[in-house]
């Protein structure tokens, strides 16, 4: 039975809302005691829809995200049910970034920093390993599972895969398909310069932000998104960012800069582009992170560097990434990323309803999810004619 108290949003992806779930009744089938439920927005299958389901129900990983099952109502609302993970990078960082600003600085455990990041490297290069981008790699992307019944903890989920695409042998070059992807200061500078054919270097460029991020607990491409939607890759604010944390590519660390697409467009900026090469004499990433107390001649940098590669072509892969010496040193990585201490993190927040009337949007909660828990799509693959039947599944939303 359905109570308003037990309707809770714990998260928004690229293409839908994600509630809390329980099992009514606990079975062997579905032995964790919490579950995520995503709505997919919009009428039936999009074709974005299509694409996540597809690649869920193909790939299997411990850390990517693990689709349960899927559900369709009789008014074409798609449902998905999906491991649910208490934690999520975004909210750790969070957590440490507030301890940093009260003068008490608590940096994330280096241990953790190590499995957190091997993790997310393991995932990845199966993905590319099955010719597959992720195309969305950001903290809030990155799901941790905490301490609940029925769930491995402290482990690693990869979620969201709005935005994954097949890359092996394209009908058009991926930035026709798909002119923006991946956000703002996770996106690296081949995307932001308009490359039209981009590889599995682009979900390395987001995994070294994301490093440096859990290093520093703090964004370390951080700029203004005043113009977000843009339908263009090109943005001159991010490039900028990079360039004041990087320094400005040399011809010799980046063969390929001055043939980018969208390169024409640094000259013609109010700065003549002359001053702009020199505009960042003393930036680079050894002053970047030395401020935050990673000596360049430690591990964890020169793996950093090797992830943040400007060439994209000379950026390092996530296989050879997983064989530096960083991970040879103690602590070595762990499967449950919390190892030998209490998860200090609150647990996942809920997240308001953007809906004008909140009454009517339960209601519209209420029904679907009846709907679909009694009507289980059944387990033919995605790209065959949908059927529905099979066994009644009850879930409370909450």
């Amino acid at each position: 039975m359905l109570g308003e108290r037990h309707y809770c949003i714990v998260g928004r992806g690229t293409y839908g809302h994600v509630f809390k779930a329980q099992p009514k009744v606990p079975s062997a089938k579905y032995p964790a005691k919490e579950y995520a439920l995503k709505l997919i927005e919009g009428q039936g299958f999009s074709m974005s829809a299509c694409r996540e389901i597809a690649l869920l129900r193909e790939l299997k990983h411990p850390n990517l995200i693990c689709l349960q099952r899927v559900f369709l109502t009789n008014e074409k609302k798609v449902w998905l049910l999906l491991d649910y993970a208490e934690h999520d990078l975004w909210h750790i960082i969070k957590y440490h970034r507030g301890a940093k600003a009260k003068k008490m600085p608590v940096m994330v455990p280096k241990g953790m920093v190590k499995s957190i990041l091997y993790q997310i490297l393991d995932g990845i290069h199966y993905l590319h390993s099955n010719w597959v981008l992720h195309r969305d790699l950001k903290p809030a992307n990155i799901l941790v599972m905490g301490d609940a019944p029925g769930v491995h903890r402290g482990r690693v989920k990869i979620a969201d895969m709005g935005f994954a695409r097949i890359f092996y042998n394209p009908l058009k070059p991926l930035a026709e398909l798909d002119p923006v992807v991946v956000t703002f200061w996770y996106r690296a500078p081949e995307l932001l310069l308009g490359a039209k054919h981009y590889t599995k270097a682009i979900d390395v460029w987001a995994i070294g932000c994301i490093f440096a991020e859990l290093l520093t607990a703090e964004p370390v491409f951080f700029c203004k998104e005043e113009d977000i939607k843009a339908q263009s890759p090109y943005h001159y604010d991010q490039l900028k960012r990079i360039f004041t944390v990087m320094g400005y590519p040399q011809e010799s660390e980046w063969n390929d800069f001055k043939k980018m697409p969208d390169y024409h467009k640094l000259s013609k900026l109010s700065e003549p582009i002359l001053h702009f090469r020199t505009a960042f004499p003393n930036c680079s990433m050894t002053r970047y992170m030395e401020k935050h107390k990673i000596e360049s001649d430690s591990p964890q940098f020169k793996l950093l560097v090797k992830l943040l590669t400007m060439d994209p072509n000379k950026r390092i892969s996530c296989k050879d990434a997983m064989e530096e010496p960083y991970f040879k040193m103690d602590p070595k990585p762990t499967e449950d990323v919390f190892y030998k201490f209490e998860i200090p993190y609150p647990k996942r927040e809920s997240l308001p309803d953007q809906a004008t009337n909140p009454q009517v949007s339960f209601y519209r909660i209420f029904l679907h999810v009846n709907q679909a828990m009694n009507q289980q799509l059944d387990s033919e693959p995605v790209n065959k004619r949908l059927r529905m039947g099979g066994q009644q599944v009850g879930f409370i939303v909450f």
